[in-house]
């Protein structure tokens, strides 16, 4: 058996020409292994379980863990030395740092600290959500917004952390996606998962069918599709809907798949976040094969208006999203 490769070792082979980006995957690493410790022992400390008693500026209720992450991630990034400012879900708005070694930093994070943080209570996967982007503004400046308002086509890495019955970091910086698995005897990731790739049909829709009657009548006909014997495997697909974005995505980045969330009556605009999201799902998706659209556009391609912008999103294996978008013309 060969000798497993640490995320330190694969990220000083793949990366040892831009230092800068191994100290923001090392930063993640670091608040990712805290976390998954704290999410391990979220049923034993109630100081961490239970929700907050606020919401965020997304009008949703905050758990106690969402505070925890997004406290852990702002500080691993704050102390890496190379992220000038981030923005995140739970924020309402982004946050500049201030030192001098800060400033000079050449990169910005965009992240969902904890997706999917309603299921912690029911001991269901969650995941964390990151996008790293190079800053618009000077060097040696504060950071601005212009810096976190950049479409999802100019990432320049993005990927994932799930906390599930092992916990995994999936990454990509353009050239593949790649997952490492933490092992919890020596608090390391290692290389688990090369190259991964979407296959690019699958029989997994995934999608909260108690919104059908809210969304448009064509994407009722592509469910319609889904459920019935003329579709492409002449035999109905599976349903299969966590709630944790992190999970159903990472489902069919393995068995392929299709996962929706359209916009409905209540939002007409979508409900999944654009920056901390869509873009470096869309980004992990395109770099296995897959697709990411808004049922009409490619998402990379959105330009942002608004740190906290929604969109519709269709996202999986590159033929069933095609499919869904045929629907939708």
């Amino acid at each position: 058996m060969p000798e497993a490769i640490s995320i330190a070792d694969f990220t000083l082979v793949n990366h040892a020409s831009d230092e800068g980006l191994i100290h923001v995957i090392n930063a993640i690493v670091s608040a990712a292994t805290g976390l998954s410790k704290d999410i391990r022992n979220a049923g034993l400390e109630d100081h961490i379980l239970g929700a907050q008693g606020l919401d965020n500026v997304q009008g949703e209720a905050q758990q106690k863990l969402d505070l925890v992450a997004d406290n852990a991630f702002i500080a691993a990034f704050q102390n890496c030395g190379v992220v000038c400012g981030i923005a995140s879900e739970e924020n309402d708005d982004f946050v500049a740092f201030a030192s001098q070694e800060s400033q000079n930093g050449k990169y910005i994070v965009l992240f969902d600290p904890l997706d999917g943080s309603s299921n912690i209570d029911v001991n269901v996967s969650i995941g964390t959500i990151f996008a790293v982007y190079r800053r618009i503004s000077p060097t040696g400046t504060m950071a601005v917004l212009e810096d976190m308002l950049q479409p999802g086509t100019q990432q320049v890495a993005a990927g994932y952390v799930l906390y599930g019955s092992s916990t995994m970091l999936v990454y990509s910086t353009g050239n593949g996606v790649n997952g490492f698995t933490l092992d919890t005897v020596l608090n390391k990731f290692f290389l688990s998962h090369p190259m991964m790739k979407m296959p690019e049909m699958g029989r997994y829709y995934a999608m909260n069918e108690g919104n059908i009657n809210e969304c448009e009548p064509a994407l009722k006909d592509y469910i319609a599709y889904c459920q019935s014997h003329q579709n492409d495997f002449n035999s109905p697909y599976s349903g299969r809907y966590i709630g944790s974005l992190v999970a159903d995505f990472h489902r069919n980045l393995i068995k392929g798949g299709i996962y929706i969330y359209p916009a409905v009556f209540a939002h007409p605009m979508g409900r999944l976040r654009l920056l901390y999201e869509c873009n470096p799902l869309a980004f992990i998706a395109e770099q296995a094969g897959g697709l990411a659209t808004t049922g009409r556009e490619r998402i990379l391609s959105v330009q942002p208006q608004q740190l906290h912008q929604r969109v519709p999103y269709f996202i999986g294996s590159k033929s069933m999203v095609q499919k869904a978008m045929s629907f939708l013309k």
